[in-house]
């Protein structure tokens, strides 16, 4: 009789259970093992030879449920007190959600939050110095087009307006730097641009650029701003190299001129004070001498009025002794013999080599010299040239 007809006492193939036919049989010893288990680890009663009952088996996994939940709250526990701890590094700050909305702000070093997801961190390095570079051609201001390269460094200042103040705040400063270079450049002739003034342009688009970024609240800082070359197109850079080589020729000119000024006018300035100092001794020595004359004919007229033939004899004997003294002096002896004695080249006489042509030149006027120093006489005499009286010497002698 086949085992699965009813009442046959075949054998069924597919239990193992060695005569018990009750299903479930060996899954129930499965349980029962565990529990038991469990129950050597928590510390609960019993080891699972209880009866099968309703009753039996409801005590039994009572010790079970306990543990499971006391290995929940134990692992809740953990996780919890791991999640609370977070370390913010030194140039690193958190920003601190509370079921996604911003609560704080966490400086360096531990910190405790309450664990996800109640609470979550975001950390920002605000150390990291970020850049961006771009090459733009703008319209100037007396409608030439020139080719900039700029380039921008920045650093997150505001960790939650970077997170929170604008969406995408790194792509916003690219676009707020082109615009504030833009506008610079607009406002600006080409010559400006080239002539190495850069500088001054970079500096006002800075400061145009962090104001925008400040009213976008992005929370980035510009730190530096630079325009590293401006140049014009190539299709007409040729045309600009000839006007940049004509201007520096213009300043190497300039520059010639006024280190030739300088050369000049401090040498002028000096030879001008020198004259001046001149004519101001010049002008002391006059008065000093005019000072002195009348002075000194104050004096005469005082002693003229003390004794006026005295006077008018020292007077005129001085005045003769003044012109004789100026003119060539004669010596005449008694025989005829007339001697020139040139005493030098001083007082308007003549020098010695040219009185005898001089003398010789002038028939009648002095005769020929027919002896010497050493012929002449004891009894000889020297005497001058008589000169006619001035008029009105006896007059004056009156």
């Amino acid at each position: 009789m086949a085992w699965n007809q009813p009442g046959g006492g075949g054998k069924d193939p597919w239990n193992n259970s060695g005569g018990s036919n009750e299903p479930g049989a060996d899954v129930e010893a499965f349980l029962n093992k565990l529990k038991a288990s469990l129950n050597r680890v928590f510390g609960g009663g019993g080891d699972g030879s209880s009866g099968g009952g309703p009753e039996g088996r409801r005590n039994d996994n009572e010790p079970l449920g306990r543990g499971l939940v006391l290995l929940v709250l134990l692992a809740v526990v953990v996780y919890a007190l791991f999640n609370s701890i977070v370390l913010i590094d030194e140039r690193e700050r958190g920003v601190v959600l509370r079921f996604g909305k911003y609560e704080r702000l966490m400086a360096p070093g531990p910190n405790l939050k309450w664990p996800n997801p109640i609470e979550r961190v975001m950390k920002l390095n605000v150390t990291d110095v970020r850049s961006v570079s771009d090459q733009v051609r703008l319209l100037t201001a007396d409608e030439n087009i020139v080719q900039i390269d700029f380039g921008v460094q920045y650093v997150v200042s505001d960790p939650k307006d970077y997170f929170f103040g604008t969406r995408e705040p790194d792509e916003t400063l690219k676009q707020a730097a082109e615009s504030a270079i833009r506008d610079v450049i607009g406002g600006s002739r080409m010559d400006t641009i080239l002539t190495g003034e850069r500088a001054a342009l970079a500096a006002e688009a800075q400061t145009r650029l962090q104001a925008t970024l400040d009213s976008y609240l992005t929370g980035l800082q510009v730190t530096v701003l630079n325009i590293p070359n401006a140049r014009p197109p190539q299709e007409v850079r040729q045309a600009f190299d000839d006007a940049i080589s004509a201007r520096e020729d213009k300043e190497r000119i300039e520059s010639e001129a006024e280190a030739y000024r300088s050369a000049v006018v401090p040498e002028a300035r000096g030879e001008a004070a020198r004259i001046r100092t001149e004519a101001e001794g010049y002008r002391e020595a006059v008065i000093a001498r005019a000072t002195g004359e009348s002075e000194r004919f104050t004096l005469l007229v005082d002693e003229y009025r003390k004794a006026p033939e005295v006077m008018r004899r020292r007077l005129y004997l001085e005045t003769m002794e003044q012109v004789l003294g100026s003119n060539r002096i004669i010596y005449a002896g008694d025989g005829g013999n007339v001697l020139y004695l040139p005493m030098g080249s001083e007082g308007g006489q003549p020098p010695l080599s040219r009185l005898p042509a001089a003398a010789s030149a002038t028939p009648g006027l002095m005769p020929p010299v027919t002896g010497s120093t050493s012929e002449r006489t004891p009894n000889q005499r020297s005497t001058t040239t008589p000169r006619p009286e001035r008029p009105g010497r006896e007059e004056n002698r009156r």
